[in-house]
């Protein structure tokens, strides 16, 4: 009994330094800081009520939640399809859809410049057809399509690794009776595939809320979360209005991943 336990102990005593020197200790000494000078903890409730601080806060929420419910649509549509059936050329366009999981935001946010910024694909286009050059990289849109575009192998991946392990008696079953496609799909596999979604869907939530790289390549003039958290901490040198900002964007990420875990069930990862 005593060799187990040392066994245990061994086995978990790497696991707890890490989790400690790169978890615990941080995400303290951040909440410390957050807390510290003049103001205290009570910085946390100012930089709510500072408009540009609660503006950036919202609509870095806003943008999420629309990113989340755009990829849920998209990424589970393509996800169902690609999971029920076969074709040539199905490994390839798998491999293709996954891609952007290999480039880093600032890529990510080049691309989308190299399609909506001044010499995009879509600004030629438009200056083409009508006569004005029409550019959304550096708007919402431009956030919001860079997002789209890594937020979407995310979604796919997750709702076909659950989708291809669906028993599929229940749906020759709902056949049979005269169920036809769409009622099978809504009475039988959408239903199956919920905590996958829910588990899709926090993880993209999280991200996005996060996300950082696209956002320092796309957002000049648009104030979302973690760009404000970056020049109150490069312009300002204000480490404890950062700090604070830093917490509060980390406590609303983890709620809704928590809550996602609570209603989705064990699928739910813990983290994006």
């Amino acid at each position: 009994m005593k060799s187990r336990q040392l066994f245990a102990l061994a086995c978990l005593l790497p696991l707890g330094i890490i989790l400690a020197a790169f978890f615990l200790i941080p995400l303290v000494r951040l909440f410390l800081i957050g807390g510290g000078g003049e103001a205290g903890f009570s910085r946390y409730f100012r930089v709510l009520t500072m408009p540009r601080y609660y503006e950036a806060l919202a609509s870095t929420t806003i943008l999420s939640l629309a990113v989340t419910a755009a990829t849920l649509l998209i990424g589970g549509i393509a996800g169902i399809f690609l999971a029920r059936n076969r074709f040539p050329g199905h490994g390839l366009l798998v491999a293709i859809l996954t891609f952007p999981l290999a480039f880093p935001g600032v890529v990510v946010g080049f691309m989308v410049i190299m399609l909506g910024g001044r010499l995009g694909i879509f600004g030629q286009m438009t200056l083409a057809l009508l006569g004005e050059r029409m550019v959304f990289a550096y708007s919402i849109i431009g956030l919001f399509v860079g997002y789209l575009y890594f937020s979407i192998p995310r979604v796919l991946l997750t709702v076909m690794g659950v989708a291809e392990k669906l028993d599929n008696q229940l749906i020759e079953a709902a056949r049979s009776l005269g169920a036809g496609p769409f009622a099978v799909q809504r009475d039988i596999v959408l239903p199956a595939l919920m905590p996958a979604f829910v588990a899709a869907g926090s993880i993209c939530f999280a991200t996005s809320m996060g996300a950082f790289g696209t956002a320092f390549t796309l957002a000049a003039k648009i104030d979302v979360l973690p760009m404000v958290i970056y020049n109150v901490f490069t312009e300002s040198a204000d480490m404890a209005t950062a700090a604070a900002l830093a917490v509060i964007l980390g406590l609303c990420t983890w709620a809704v991943l928590a809550l996602a875990r609570l209603y989705g069930g064990t699928n739910v990862a813990a983290a994006g």
